[in-house]
């Protein structure tokens, strides 16, 4: 009997386990969703994307795409190189050096 209750409590942690982190994404959706709204609409805004972000955050979850909410990384470009032909008068391309 309790090879039976353990195996049944293993088999349900093991189901229960994916759908608490797939909770995970629900309140940093309905913050992120919170600032942007209220950023953009306003406290209505604010509201609707709260909403929204929420059931955003959620979906992130159920697909497990791990979603992090920020400032992106800087892009460094190098500058570009500025090449200039070097004009060559015309009386010094027809000079000959004698030696």
């Amino acid at each position: 009997m309790t090879f039976k209750t353990l195996f049944a409590s293993i088999v349900v942690a093991s189901v229960a386990m994916p759908m608490a982190a797939q909770a995970q994404g629900v309140p940093g959706g309905i913050a992120n969703g919170w600032y942007q709204g209220g950023m953009i609409a306003g406290p209505v805004g604010a509201v609707v994307g709260g909403a929204v972000g929420g059931v955003i955050g959620g979906v992130e979850g159920v697909l497990g795409i791990n979603h992090t909410y920020g400032v992106p990384a800087p892009v460094y470009q190098q500058p570009a190189q500025v090449r200039k032909k070097r004009k060559v008068r015309r009386q010094a391309q027809r000079t000959r050096v004698v030696r």
